[in-house]
Formats: C-alpha cells, structure tokens, sequence
C-alpha cells in the first residue's frame, strides 16, 4: 500500500533549525524559507508544528523566521543534548498520539535529522523527510543520509509535495490561502 499524507494525521518536526547552526549549512536561506512556507502552510491546515533544539544555551533558539509558527503546545520544542531527539526522556510527548505521519526536516541532515528520524521510525510512525528543507555542512552527507533514510522506509518529498497531498484536490475550503503561500517567495507573509 503506498502512503498517502493527511493534514488530520501529520505533524511537522523542524529540527535544530537554530540562530548558529543555520550559517555553517550552504543554502541555509533557502531551506529556512522553504522550512517557513511549509510551517505556515501546516499552520493553515491544522497540522501542528513542533521543533528540537539542541544544546540550545550554546547554539541559539529556532530561527526567528520559523518562530511564529511553532505551536503553542508546552510540548512543541523539545530541548535536547542527544543528537537523537527520541533519547531524551521529553520526548514522548513530541508527537501526539493521532499525530502518525511525522514530516521532518532541519539540520543537519546526517545527524541529528537522521537519527531522529531512525527512531521515529523504530517507533512505528510514517517519516517523511522533506529534502528541500533539509541540510548539512557537505552536499555528500546530505545525499547519504537521504539514500540511508529512503532504505530504512522513510518517504522523501519536498515541501511543495506536502502542501498539495495535505490540500488534496482544488476543492480544498483553504486551497487559495495555501497555494498563496506555495507561489510567495516571501516566507514571512
């Protein structure tokens, strides 16, 4: 059976998508702003939408672009110091129970992306892994991680991807509001 996405079932991961990791990722501009559309998209349709930060004293908080759509939950930043944001003893309550599809993306894409979503597979939750939104320091670790993540059962996509499976069809009752935010250059709108 293939998988299909559901706004009702989906949750949005962004993860360590911080102030002083975003500089050292090539692109980092671009996968903030794609992260930032699809958040705001997420946001639209009801998908919640929660972040790791890891050893946030010494690498900043989620970027400020991002900010303002994390979801108000106590529970949507998980605050971490394992590169696996399944270790941490917080971490249960990072997705809902009705929340089975798991979108993730951050930085950087070998390490701490990877091995969260390792585990949130290991968990028995869909991982979808949204590539354009993803990065790492080296374009070679990014492709590995991706190759590795697609063999162990994640399904990659792109943000755009998302946003029309969430959508379903143009019959949508949000369809506009999100296919504004699909062709804005501007995350931030």
């Amino acid at each position: 059976m293939i998988a299909r996405l559901s706004a009702e079932h989906s949750l949005l991961l962004l993860v360590d998508m911080q102030a002083s990791m975003m500089p050292a990722i090539p692109d980092a501009q671009a996968q903030i702003d794609t992260a930032a559309r699809l958040a705001r998209g997420a946001k639209v349709l009801g998908v919640p939408v929660h972040a790791t930060e890891h050893v946030s004293d010494k690498l900043g908080v989620t970027v400020p672009l991002l900010q303002p759509y994390l979801s108000a939950s106590p529970n949507a930043v998980l605050q971490k110091r394992h590169f696996d944001g399944c270790r941490e003893k917080a971490s249960a309550a990072l997705i809902p129970t009705q929340r089975r599809q798991v979108l993730v993306a951050g930085a950087e894409t070998h390490v701490c992306v990877m091995q969260t979503a390792l585990s949130l597979l290991n968990r028995g939750l869909e991982v979808w892994v949204v590539t354009d939104a993803c990065g790492s320091r080296h374009a070679n670790d990014k492709a590995s991680a991706l190759d590795r993540l697609s063999r162990a059962g994640a399904e990659l996509i792109t943000a755009e991807m998302a946003l029309f499976e969430w959508l379903g069809g143009a019959d949508h009752p949000l369809f506009r509001d999100v296919l504004a935010i699909i062709k804005s250059r501007d995350a931030s709108l």
